[in-house]
């Protein structure tokens, strides 16, 4: 047995060594795990927060799209009552010629519009021109008496109608 305790005094040496090493590995362990849990808490959170302004985001996107809707509603109705202006302010012109949805659209067929009616104007006037209409009645002119009957003669010099 004397033999076997310097063995045996080796082997828990060993195995206390060992376990000194398994101790330290554990704490060793222990202290990482600690500051791995401490970066997922700071991850956790920062993951939140993201979240956080993911929702607000979302919320402020659906609010801008009423407000657009809403912008683009008031935009037709502006473009619609200077459509309606445009139209009050040039009689001469037909509704029909003046067309587009915005006023960019409304001011260019407004403009061609006018540009149709002028030539139209002028090709009217040089029409009137060509053809002179003497003012007031018409020149008097005699009566043929040589196309009437004898009767019709005599009626005549008397005044009298048939």
């Amino acid at each position: 047995m004397a033999d076997k305790e310097p063995e045996l005094t080796e082997e828990l040496e060993a195995a206390r060594d060992e376990a000194e090493k398994l101790k330290q590995e554990k704490e060793a362990m222990a202290g990482e795990l600690e500051s791995r849990g401490a970066t997922i808490t700071g991850l956790e959170q920062t993951v939140a927060s993201h979240e956080s302004e993911i929702v607000t985001l979302k919320e402020t996107i659906v609010a801008s799209d009423q407000k657009l809707t809403d912008v683009n509603a008031a935009l037709s109705e502006t473009v619609a009552g200077y459509k309606a202006l445009v139209m009050a302010a040039n009689p001469e012109i037909l509704a029909d010629m003046i067309t587009g949805e915005t006023v960019e659209a409304i001011n260019e067929s407004l403009e061609g519009a006018r540009a149709l009616v002028d030539r139209v104007r002028q090709g009217i006037e040089a029409e009137v021109s060509r053809v002179k209409i003497p003012a007031g009645a018409p020149q008097r002119a005699l009566l043929d008496l040589s196309v009437l009957s004898p009767r019709e003669k005599i009626q005549y010099a008397i005044g009298g109608k048939r």
